[in-house]
């Protein structure tokens, strides 16, 4: 049972890609080629060079959240810093290239010289990583080829026509971690580093900026949330997973085996649709209708 799958963004809501890994193999699903953006390009990345879905949790377990979001004297302006990503990185995938990857895979990005989608599929993966991850304003923009990159979620927050590019025959699995249109609204914490006297760290969360900054972000997800659907409906995936994360912040701290549990529980809810998917009479009419369902 070959599928493709596009994994989206959402943070640490991201940990629900591990569990949607895991019960899709428990299941019998082979992933024969994947795209992620965002946070669901780390899992994509790493599912690719070869770590099992117990050992991508595993790693995530161990690594300390508290230490990723230092800055380094060479970062470009932003609210935090990926100097412990990027350090994290180089543990986690050493010099792997896109060539070296077991499964062919692709992350998105967003050029802001160009105001256009990127597609990531060549050179290192950890750069490729450190652009996606790149949430506008938070994190700092990544160089490469000449493009200053951001967060792809921005354009693309479910990389459903990544996913299809890379094996055109076999059916799509999208994974969304947003909230649908017209549902409830949430509150941001608003990101501060790590390593601040509780004092100052008190002061913070009740300045007037602080305030403002969740309204920014509420603002960015309305945004995120509209263009995660229509990107749907446009890229029509075969089968969409929505595990239930919505209570997750961006950055918050999260317990990660918790969240991969949501994963799975999404995949059980789906099931029967993934099986349909699979059948022969869908087998046939994706072969003569061009690869689409």
């Amino acid at each position: 049972m070959d599928i493709t799958l596009a994994l989206g963004s959402g943070g640490a809501r991201g940990n629900a890609h591990i569990g949607v890994l895991r019960r899709l193999e428990k299941e019998g699903f082979k992933v024969r080629a994947i795209a992620g953006t965002s946070f669901g390009g780390i899992v994509a990345a790493m599912y690719a060079a070869g770590h099992t879905p117990d050992e991508i949790e595993d790693i995530f377990v161990k690594v300390d959240q508290s230490s990723l979001y230092g800055r380094s004297q060479t970062e470009r302006p932003s609210l935090l810093g990926l100097a412990g990503v990027s350090r994290w990185l180089d543990e986690v995938l050493l010099n792997n290239t896109f060539e070296d990857l077991h499964v062919p895979c692709a992350l998105s990005a967003v050029d802001l010289n160009r105001g256009c989608e990127v597609v990531l599929d060549h050179g290192l993966v950890k750069e490729a990583i450190l652009a996606t991850i790149a949430v506008p304003g938070i994190f700092p923009t990544c160089s490469w080829e000449g493009c200053e990159l951001i967060d792809g979620g921005v354009l693309n927050p479910v990389p459903v026509s990544l996913a299809r590019d890379l094996a055109p025959s076999l059916p799509v699995v999208a994974v969304t971690l947003q909230a649908p249109m017209g549902g409830p609204a949430r509150a941001f914490g608003m990101p501060i580093p790590s390593g601040l006297p509780k004092p100052i760290l008190d002061r913070l969360s009740h300045l007037r900026y602080a305030q403002a900054f969740d309204i920014f972000l509420r603002s960015v997800d309305v945004g995120n949330r509209a263009m995660a659907e229509y990107r749907l409906v446009v890229d029509k995936p075969d089968v969409i997973i929505r595990p239930e994360v919505l209570d997750i912040e961006l950055l918050k701290r999260v317990d990660v085996r918790e969240v991969a549990r949501r994963g799975e529980e999404a995949v059980e809810v789906v099931l029967p649709e993934l099986r349909r998917m699979v059948s022969w009479k869908s087998r046939l009419r994706r072969k003569y209708s061009g690869g689409k369902s």
